[in-house]
């Protein structure tokens, strides 16, 4: 008797449904056709003893599975549940008439439990759209799947429930969330505060214009300076996540099986800091089975390269392209997937091999050749895309012994959304551009027109200050940022002063 079961593979961030074909007939053998890798050849293992130890076996017959479409490889231990019950319904074992309006899918132990799987979300959405009546899962991935509204979501933990109930009728408990109420439920509670931070005003001025427009950073300072605690205290002044954000971050985390069980939705921004010993497949993605990398992870988020210059050059060249575009396609042989990932991009490093600026009271210093050799490891390319640089000094002993508590993030965020929500406004007519970092040449002409004053302080800026010709648009772009969060119209001469400030690397005989 033939039946047919339907699973889903993921393939970058969308799913394709899966028909699995199970045609049991007289004779022996057991035949699993349809580019399985050898989790999936190794499945009959599993399955046989998880329906032997729940009353049910693999009939002794010719057991043919094709898993359609064939020429479409297949990965992955989560067809466990939909091959045993699709032999099952085959072998007449069980009554199975709506079978069909189903996607099952589910990974098996041998006691007939169930493991979580990977792409519950993506392959949701995809059973959504193709007019399945549900989605049967392991229990474990419920709450990820019922975000998808419209669609039954039934958690298991058992092969023994999901029998039942094609077998007799057995009801399995709908799993239902409400979407909004579980994304608004963690919004505002970020991890790590800005409060915390003694000193370093200037410093946090800059993060927050950084965070207003969207804009990629580099701190340069001495070890222990606070490069890193304000790094992580970034993501807590971002503006709060759209769900349209929150379910497409959540998608690519649901891919590599990052997001938790009791949470469904992710509502906070994501924070990603790699080891400099990475490499450029893990950072960009890929693999010959290509999976999601780290500039993917942080998508609407945030990525922390901590001391930049250690990091492998053609690491940090990868990059460029993702950086520009927004995303990164990997192509294969047979197929191509393309990633999501806008990110922010935030860089420290020290100034020199031993971290100390050219100071003579530092307890180790460095030759100004010393510092430009190790400056020079990071390719002007990349430089050119990060639109501010800021100089951290340690916080004196003054500012560290302060009881006062500082300027907490939740009333810095209120500054940033407010910014960000101009910028919305301007780029309403634009698909692809939604703050001031995204800007191209023509919309920086129309937003970012100067008064003559204004353009006089800028060419006398770069021509005293040795500012490259690249500094140019990034300063007009800081300047639109720092104007949005004064909430003034027009680009001011102040605006302009305090952007030049941001521009540290580009200067000639920054080395001093």
């Amino acid at each position: 008797m033939l039946k047919k079961v339907y699973g889903s593979a993921v393939f970058g961030v969308d799913a394709t449904t899966i028909t699995v074909e199970v045609n049991v007939d007289s004779g022996i053998g057991y035949h699993l056709v349809g580019l399985p890798d050898n989790a999936i050849k190794e499945s009959n293992y599993r399955i046989a003893a998880a329906l032997q130890n729940n009353g049910y076996k693999i009939p002794g017959k010719k057991i043919t599975i094709n898993m359609a479409p064939a020429d479409l490889r297949k990965e992955g231990s989560a067809y466990d549940l939909t091959l045993a019950v699709g032999i099952l319904a085959a072998s007449k074992q069980i009554q199975a008439e709506h079978i069909e309006d189903y996607l099952i899918m589910g990974e098996l132990s041998l006691d007939g439990s169930l493991q979580p799987i990977r792409g519950a979300l993506p392959i949701a959405v995809k059973a959504l759209e193709e007019g399945y009546k549900g989605f049967i899962l392991p229990s474990q991935n419920a709450k990820e799947a019922a975000i998808v509204e419209g669609l039954k979501v039934f958690g298991i933990d058992n092969i023994k429930q999901v029998i039942h109930f094609f077998d007799k009728g057995d009801p399995i408990a709908q799993t239902i969330i409400d979407t909004k109420a579980e994304f608004e439920k963690n919004l505002n509670y970020p991890e790590f505060d800005f409060s915390d931070v003694k000193g370093q005003e200037s410093i946090k001025r800059c993060m927050e214009i950084a965070a207003a427009g969207g804009h990629n950073i580099i701190l340069v300072g001495p070890p222990g300076a606070g490069k890193t605690m304000l790094a992580k205290r970034l993501p807590s002044i971002l503006p709060p996540m759209t769900l349209e954000e929150a379910l497409e971050t959540t998608k690519i985390h649901s891919v590599v099986g990052r997001v938790k069980a009791d949470t469904g939705i992710m509502a906070q921004r994501p924070f990603r800091s790699p080891h400099h010993t990475i490499s450029n497949v893990a950072l960009v993605g890929g693999g010959s089975y290509p999976q999601p990398g780290e500039i993917s992870l942080c998508h609407n988020g945030v990525l922390f390269l901590d001391e930049l210059p250690e990091f492998k050059r053609e690491v940090l060249e990868v990059m460029r392209q993702p950086l520009e575009d927004r995303e990164v396609t990997i192509s294969r042989a047979k197929f191509t997937v393309t990633y999501p990932s806008s990110f922010m991009l935030v860089a420290s490093m020290n100034p020199s091999p031993s971290g100390y600026f050219n100071d003579p009271d530092s307890p180790i210093t460095s030759s100004p050749a010393e510092m430009q050799r190790y400056l020079s490891k990071i390719s002007g390319p990349l430089l050119d895309r990060i639109d501010i640089h800021i100089e951290v000094t340690p916080v004196p002993f003054e500012k560290l012994s302060e009881t006062r508590q500082g300027e907490s993030s939740i009333a810095i965020r209120k500054r940033v959304t407010e910014a960000r929500a101009l910028q919305t406004q301007r780029f309403a007519d634009s698909s692809t551009v939604h703050y001031n970092a995204q800007m191209n040449t023509k919309q920086i002409a129309k937003h970012c027109a100067l008064d003559e004053a204004s353009k006089v302080l800028l060419k006398t800026a770069m021509d005293r200050l040795n500012l490259s010709a690249r500094a140019y648009d990034r300063i007009l772009k800081v300047s639109r940022t720092i104007a949005d969060l004064e909430n003034a119209d027009a680009i001011t001469g102040s605006h302009i002063s305090e952007a030049i400030q941001y521009r540290s690397l580009d200067r000639e005989g920054w080395l001093g």
